[in-house]
């Protein structure tokens, strides 16, 4: 059974790791609940305080992946409107074949959104900006806690991988 939750869990990390990057998943509260199934193992001591400490980073970051894009949106004049186009414009660049998608979509696909909610190309091209530059800050702070918390997992599972393994 251990093995299981240790390779369930790894699982979840990965998933996290790429949610980091997906608007449709919880990128660090999927690589918590890979925390949490290693934290379950019978070879693996409970740490409470550790599995509540990155609980709460991993709520807060998630709360915050919805409100930086529309800080940055608001704060260079943006609408809700490019924070939506930001979003398809990452699926997009994610699914489309061209070098850079998924730092070349947002971008296009706020300066689109903009565009159709007003008839101002500077105001347009400034908020597009504004959303970008939210989506990317949000992106990259996930991604840093999916990647401490990939750290955290493999220093846990190194220490006790004869345990667990063998």
């Amino acid at each position: 059974m251990d093995i299981l939750l240790t390779c369930l869990g790894f699982l979840f990390i990965i998933l996290g790791l790429i949610g980091s990057f997906l608007p449709v998943l919880p990128g660090p509260p999927i690589s918590w609940i890979g925390l949490l199934l290693l934290y379950l193992t019978d070879a693996v001591p409970n740490n409470n305080i550790l599995l509540i400490i990155t609980f709460i980073v991993a709520i807060l970051v998630f709360t915050l992946d919805y409100i930086i894009p529309a800080i940055g949106t608001k704060k260079f004049g943006g609408s809700r409107a490019g924070v939506i186009g930001t979003s398809i414009g990452l699926i997009i660049g994610l699914i489309a074949p061209i070098p850079f998608g998924i730092i070349i979509g947002p971008f296009v696909g706020a300066l689109i959104g903009e565009l159709t909610n007003q008839a101002d190309t500077k105001t347009a091209i400034r908020a597009a900006f504004g959303s970008f530059l939210g989506f990317v800050t949000s992106t990259l702070l996930k991604f840093i806690v999916a990647c401490i918390y990939f750290g955290i997992f493999i220093s846990v599972l190194w220490d006790y991988k004869n345990v667990i393994f063998w």
